[in-house]
């Protein structure tokens, strides 16, 4: 199973959630200013560069040019892309045939049932798709679940990895990863502590029960 925790800021949280059970590590790069955990490329580049082989680390952003996501990507030395905004199939397409060995992941916000439509739309240009939850001015890192039916559905229906992501935390993960059977869990503000730094006792929960149901 994937387990991801996003909003890495400093070389320590990444060596205490790996150390802590993370496989996968993301780092919001170029996403707007009301993100909390965000980072330059330039620190990206160098987080990454105590990363442990083996260790997946995904560029989270919001960008939409696909020269500069591929630019900034190579340049911070990620090993896949999540594009957590609407980026449209062609670009997308692009994007997947200027990239040298990264993966490429497509969130899409859950709302309702229309999601199921819009992840089989970006299915044949993503290695995995990413299910998060949206709310009214804010694409993901809200701490709220979204309708894991929905999501549910969303893994019966594709033949990509699924990552299930919203609200996630040590206390409904075990609900979560029962009734959607993702491939991958990923969670951010759920795995905090109260100054926003990771907390690495809930990663090692959450990553625990993570690998107990793979």
């Amino acid at each position: 199973m994937i387990i991801k925790v996003c909003g890495i800021q400093t070389p320590e949280e990444a060596a205490g959630a790996v150390e802590a059970g993370a496989n996968t590590l993301g780092f919001l790069i170029s996403v707007p200013d009301y993100v909390e955990d965000k980072i330059t490329p330039e620190k990206a580049k160098l987080i990454l560069k105590s990363v442990p082989e083996g260790v997946s680390t995904v560029m989270v952003t919001h960008l939409l040019e696909v020269n500069e996501i591929v630019k900034i990507s190579e340049y911070s030395g990620v090993s896949a892309i999540q594009i957590h905004n609407d980026l449209d199939t062609e670009s997308m397409k692009q994007l997947r045939k200027n990239l040298n060995n990264i993966k490429l992941i497509k969130t899409i916000h859950v709302q309702d049932h229309t999601a199921v439509d819009q992840a089989k739309v970006y299915e044949p240009y993503s290695d995995m798709i990413l299910l998060d939850t949206k709310v009214k001015g804010r694409l993901g890192g809200t701490g709220q679940t979204h309708d894991w039916n929905i999501s549910m559905r969303v893994v019966k229906e594709l033949s990509v990895p699924v990552i299930l992501a919203g609200g996630l935390n040590p206390q409904n993960i075990r609900e979560a990863i029962k009734k959607v059977k993702p491939d991958g869990i990923d969670a951010n503000s759920g795995l905090e502590c109260k100054d926003g730094s990771k907390d690495f006792e809930k990663i090692k929960l959450f990553a625990s029960v993570g690998k107990l149901l793979t």
